[in-house]
């Protein structure tokens, strides 16, 4: 729950920083969908990041955790495979609120201010 609150967090302060940005796309043409496939992949790449630094320091950990493990061998693929699964599917939640903002910014309004 923490990591997704932080996720949603720092997309939506990227939401935020980028206003200007994310009006003068629209207004050059990008449709919302395009928006809200930039915001989400971002979320996602952080996210990617996370996930494959969790699973290099879980592989190198593992050893010593073997003796905690009762009934599943250590690199057990689909302990890593639905953690991973379920990973990206919190990213993706985190992510959509700050994404459905970021499609709703009138260009006009983000240009004036800027």
């Amino acid at each position: 729950m923490l990591a997704a609150i932080g996720l949603y967090g720092v997309v939506a302060c990227s939401v935020s920083r980028r206003t200007h940005e994310i009006g003068v796309r629209t207004a050059l043409g990008a449709s919302p969908a395009d928006v809200l496939r930039m915001v989400l992949g971002h979320g996602l790449r952080i996210t990617t990041m996370g996930i494959a630094g969790g699973l290099l320091v879980s592989a190198g950990t593992v050893r010593l955790l073997r003796g905690f493990l009762y009934g599943m061998s250590p690199f057990d693929p689909l302990s890593f495979a639905a953690a991973s699964i379920a990973w990206l599917a919190i990213a993706m939640l985190a992510s959509w609120l700050p994404a459905r903002r970021a499609t709703k910014v009138d260009p006009g309004v983000a240009l004036r201010v800027w």
